[in-house]
């Protein structure tokens, strides 16, 4: 099969690209480099250095997806404190991104369409776990954007009758995470700082709960999605361990030298009830966070 991958020199992008790879198929790459690496790319993709909020590039894109059976929408500013600070450049490629690479999705007779949600969406709730028709309540550009985007996908499978899925990530971890700067996740942040021998910072008490997904069960459930006959009509599945763990009691995994600092403004807990892709996609989740840090926290 033909596929193309958005934002598939990124972190989950890439490692689906390796996956659809090593599976055979042959893969399209398109991303701006805004943050994704050319050294994530597979040497078996063809790679196309595109800006997709950019309606200049649509005649572009359209080439890449024609004869395309399925799009994997990766592509996305991430992380929430980074959208607070460039809300316009965040809706920008989070939002008008989606509507270019949906419609031409749509012209270009793709069948499914993939797309990479977050759970971001939920935003502060004492009600855990957390279901997939739950109210929302984004508390960050970022959030909001991703949530519109559920309902884009939704209402494309409606009104112009391609195949959709959203999925909502828990606190993905794993291979090629950022281990810096402004996209660096609470476990690639620790990693840098316990590679530079300094303390782990921990935000506040440490006590805020998360749910962490392996990003390989993240990719799995990307092309389960990809290929289930039970979904396609614009569903949203939560993707989780469905379980949780405090940030203070990771970081103790990795480090007895922490440092606390001021709390951040952000939701106390998550926790995915996995239940729905499990019933739909036949997926659940194969790696644990305590023991894939077992493996990588001296590498």
């Amino acid at each position: 099969m033909r596929y193309v991958v958005t934002g598939g020199a990124g972190f989950i992008g890439s490692n689906l690209v390796d996956e659809l790879v090593k599976n055979g198929h042959d893969i399209h790459i398109i991303d701006n480099f805004s943050s994704g690496k050319k050294e994530n790319c597979n040497s078996k993709a063809e790679v196309h250095s595109l800006d997709i909020s950019e309606c200049k590039n649509l005649k572009q894109m359209s080439e890449v997806l024609n004869g395309c059976d399925a799009v994997f929408h990766c592509a996305a500013s991430a992380r929430v404190q980074p959208s607070i600070a460039d809300p316009i450049n965040y809706e920008k490629n989070n939002t008008i991104g989606l509507i270019n690479i949906l419609k031409t999705a749509v012209d270009s007779n793709v069948r499914r369409f993939v797309y990479s949600a977050s759970s971001s969406a939920y935003g502060p709730t004492d009600q855990l776990p957390s279901y997939e028709n739950d109210p929302v309540n984004p508390i960050s550009p970022y959030a909001a954007q991703k949530y519109y985007g559920e309902i884009t996908c939704r209402m494309f499978s409606e009104v112009y009758n391609i195949e959709t899925v959203s999925l909502r990530y828990f606190n993905v971890f794993g291979e090629r995470q950022n281990l810096g700067g402004a996209y660096a996740t609470v476990i690639g942040i620790f990693l840098n700082q316990l590679s530079k021998n300094i303390p782990l910072t921990v935000n506040g008490d440490g006590k805020q709960r998360r749910d962490f997904t392996y990003v390989g069960d993240v990719v799995n459930a990307n092309i389960l999605a990809c290929n289930s006959p039970n979904v396609g009509k614009g569903e949203i599945l939560n993707i989780g361990s469905g379980k949780n763990i405090s940030i203070y009691t990771v970081a103790k995994m990795l480090s007895n030298s922490i440092e606390f600092k001021k709390a951040l403004k952000e939701p106390f807990a998550n926790l995915a009830s996995i239940e729905k892709a499990k019933k739909l996609l036949d997926w659940e989740p194969q790696t644990s966070l305590e023991s894939w840090i077992e493996r990588n926290k001296n590498v």
